[in-house]
Order: C-alpha cells, then sequence, then structure tokens
C-alpha cells in the first residue's frame, strides 16, 4: 500500500490559492485532484510524478516543509545529500512525528486508575451511607452470615443484597469466606454503632445529602468566594443546627466520634502539668476535655458551647468519669469568653471561621486569660507546598470549610499571623503522632 499522508495547514501566504486541497499542486493537475477528492476529508493519497506532471507531495515554499519527496514501502529511497535548510526541516518533520507518535501514546494505567478511583468516591461514600441505613454490619454481627438472611433481616432483595456486601467486600468491609457468605472485618466494625470507636455518626454526617449538596456548588464557590451552603439553604450551617435539633444532635455525634483519636493522643504531647483550669472552647459532647481530664487528675475543666453544642456533654462527662470535675458554661465566643481557666483549648473551631472572626475569638480569649495564660489550638497544619506525605484529606477539608462554613485550612505562619493580631504569640507548633494530621499549635499572652 502507498501510505496516506495527513494534511497540514497551509503557509499563511498561500491561502488565497491553495484551494480546498492546499497540498496537491497546481489547480490544472486535475489527476491529482480526482485521486485527493476520492481520499476524502483531508487525507491525501499522494502518486508517484510523472512526466510533465508535478504533482509532488510538499507544502508551500517559505513554511516549514518535508524533503517533498515520496517514499514506497519495499523500496530503498536514495536521494542526494540535502542542503543545510532541508536537513533543518527534515529534522523539525521528524521531531513533529515524535511528538505526535507522544500525543498518541495512551496514559499509563496507573494515572487512569487513579482517575477512575477519585471519580468513583461519591460511589463508595453512598455505599457506606446504605450499609448504614440498612444496618449490614450490624445484622452480620461478630459471625459469618449468607446474603441471603442478611437480606431477610433488613427486608431486602437478595441478589441486590449480596451486590452490596460484595462492593462492601471490595472496600474492606466485609471478606466473602465462601461464594455469598460474609463476615464483618475490623474496619466494617467500625460501622456498627454498638461497638467502641464506632464511626457510625460521623459517616452519616459526611454523607447527609444536606453537606453533599454544597459540593455540588463548589466550582461556584472558587468562582465567587461565596459560602455555598448559605445560598441553598438560606442560613448558614450552623444557624441550619441550631433550627434542626435532631441534625444538631448527629452533628455533635459525629464531632465526638471524630475527636476520640486525639482524645487520647493530646493529654501525653502537651504538658497540662503547667494548668489548673481548662477550658474546652467550642467544646461540643465533652469527648476531648474528658480526655485530657481523665489523664490529668489534679485539673478542672469546663466546656464552653452554645447551648445546642452542650446538649450531649453530660452523659459523655458522666460516663468518662470526670462529671465532678468539669461544669457546663453556655455562650457566644463571639461575644466574650469566661474567666477562671488558665488554659483555652480549641480543637477543629479555627477552620470553621474566615480570618477576621478568628480573630475576633482569640481577642476574646486574649481578654479572659490571666497573666501567663495560653491558647491551645488543635488543628491540621498546612505546609507551605503541598507535601505528599501530608494527607491528602486535609485538603479537601479546605474544600469542605469553603462550600459549607466558610472557614479554611491554615498553614503555621498563617495561624501566628492570627495570634499576633489577637495579642497572642506562638510559642510552638506539636504534630500529633497518632492523630495525622492535627498538630498542637500553643500561644501565650503577649505581656
Amino acid at each position: 500500500m502507498v501510505p496516506v499522508h495527513r494534511a497540514t495547514r497551509p503557509h499563511p501566504q498561500a491561502r488565497g490559492h491553495a484551494g480546498p486541497f492546499p497540498l496537491c499542486g497546481p489547480p490544472s493537475d486535475r489527476g491529482c485532484r480526482r485521486r485527493a477528492d476520492r481520499a476524502g476529508l483531508r487525507l491525501r493519497r499522494p502518486v508517484p510524478s510523472a512526466p510533465g506532471r508535478a504533482c509532488l507531495h510538499r507544502r508551500h515554499a517559505g513554511g516549514p516543509g518535508t524533503d517533498g519527496e515520496f517514499h514506497r514501502p519495499g523500496r530503498r529511497h536514495h536521494r542526494t545529500k540535502p542542503t543545510a535548510s532541508e536537513g533543518n526541516s527534515t529534522v523539525t518533520h521528524n521531531e513533529d512525528q515524535a511528538a505526535g507518535a507522544a500525543a498518541a501514546a495512551p496514559a499509563p494505567a496507573a494515572d487512569i486508575g487513579r482517575i477512575v478511583q477519585i471519580a468513583f468516591g461519591g460511589m463508595a461514600a453512598q455505599t457506606l451511607r446504605a450499609a448504614l441505613r440498612l444496618r449490614v454490619v450490624e445484622l452480620i454481627g461478630d459471625k459469618e452470615k449468607d446474603a441471603a438472611d442478611v437480606a431477610a433481616l433488613a427486608s431486602a432483595q437478595p441478589q441486590p443484597m449480596t451486590r452490596l456486601l460484595r462492593a462492601m467486600t471490595a472496600l474492606g468491609l466485609l471478606e466473602e469466606r465462601a461464594p455469598g457468605t460474609f463476615a464483618v472485618t475490623s474496619t466494617g466494625a467500625l460501622l456498627d454503632p454498638g461497638r467502641p470507636g464506632a464511626l457510625t455518626s460521623f459517616v452519616r454526617m459526611f454523607t447527609e445529602p444536606m453537606m453533599l449538596r454544597s459540593w455540588e456548588q463548589l466550582d461556584d464557590s472558587v468562582r465567587t468566594g461565596d459560602i455555598a451552603f448559605d445560598k441553598i439553604h438560606g442560613t448558614d450551617f450552623f444557624g441550619h443546627l441550631k433550627d434542626n435539633p435532631e441534625l444538631s444532635a448527629a452533628f455533635n455525634g459525629a464531632m465526638g466520634e471524630a475527636v476520640r483519636q486525639t482524645a487520647s493522643v493530646l493529654p501525653h504531647a502537651v504538658d497540662f502539668s503547667r494548668f489548673s483550669t481548662v477550658m474546652d472552647i467550642g467544646g461540643g459532647d465533652g469527648t476531648l476535655l474528658s480526655g485530657v481530664l481523665g489523664a490529668h487528675p489534679a485539673l478542672t475543666g469546663v466546656v464552653y458551647d452554645t447551648e445546642e453544642g452542650l446538649a450531649q456533654a453530660p452523659g459523655t462527662l458522666r460516663r468518662n468519669g470526670v462529671a465532678d470535675r468539669c461544669s457546663l458554661v453556655a455562650g457566644d465566643f463571639f461575644r466574650s469568653v469566661p474567666e477562671g481557666a488558665d488554659l483555652h483549648l480549641m480543637k477543629s473551631i479555627v477552620h470553621d471561621w474566615p480570618d477576621e472572626r478568628v480573630v475576633t475569638i482569640l481577642r476574646n480569649c486574649r481578654a479572659a486569660l490571666p497573666s501567663g495564660g495560653r491558647v491551645l489550638i488543635v488543628e491540621p497544619v498546612l505546609p507551605e507546598v503541598v507535601d505528599p506525605e501530608t494527607a491528602g484529606l486535609t485538603y479537601l477539608s479546605d474544600l469542605n470549610m469553603l462550600v459549607n462554613v466558610g472557614g479554611r485550612e491554615r498553614t503555621r505562619a498563617e495561624f501566628e499571623d492570627l495570634c499576633h493580631r489577637a495579642g497572642l504569640t506562638v510559642t510552638s507548633v506539636t504534630p500529633l503522632a497518632g492523630a495525622r494530621p492535627f498538630h498542637a499549635v500553643e500561644a501565650a499572652v503577649d505581656e
């Protein structure tokens, strides 16, 4: 076969006379035109030259061109030594061919797989949500169980249930020990609300349509800087929780579950013996302060939050045996912070708010602290440049703050700036091993 060459654009100066087939020679060459017409579109089938017919496959003079001659398969091509300009043209042509081949090469399978995995992420989240709503992990329990039995207990259809269980197996939540027979893995056990350390409230909250609708408007938030949640619901996130007690309780439960790991690590990462009373500002159900007080019997504590935020705190403090050393105070940290504590603790509070509102909170802390008092901020601390070792979820959390509450994750320099504006000086930033990506950012009162 004679190779078919893809036509290229004519030299700009040739557009007026090139005609519809700019690489086919002069208009008088009817035979060449007929052959070009038969080729279709803009692909040209070159033919060998004949005496008196100058139908050569070449580009307009003055533009980047090829050697202007044909190469037949199976026949060695011979030509005289090219001139310097022809040699350069040949190199350019070869480079173009190499670039085209590279562009046509398929993407590496690992890269394709990564994109597909990310795109399917929402489906994986909804698999978790369905598993919770159907109580799959609870129904399987500690022993293996047939899919048909799980379906019967869940009032579901056997075949779709088998498909759900196999998807959960692929996600590492179950294992299929025999065809159609499943058992719960240690990861899947975290979806059983009756087991210690379960994350059921956390999963429910972060697969809640109320939160996910804001993500549908992420592109708009990036363009405008507006909080998508406020535009969708007509109120801010925490105002919405206040108007929906059931949802507020679910949020408190989710935050309590999320803080458990930090509550086990923080008491041993910071020297709390320097203080007498710790106030957990925005402390919710008291899980974090319970961990601190439980590890330091000489300390007393205060959980300071809104009335809605404190709703589950009495039960948490009682279960952890620290209710007798901890009091509850309702209030608004944008208005004021109570006096009486020499350490103010805030976990995952600063990232909820834009800079000006954070400075307001920190100034209220500064006004209530005694000389020598400290503020301890527990948050992720972003590196100045994205580090592959930094948990990717931190950057997704940053976007979640953007679309749902208007806050953000921050770097050390940004924490230092906010504290400085509030009359505080950052004295240390301690990574919390075992509770990545959280750090303890300690700031002292400026004297």
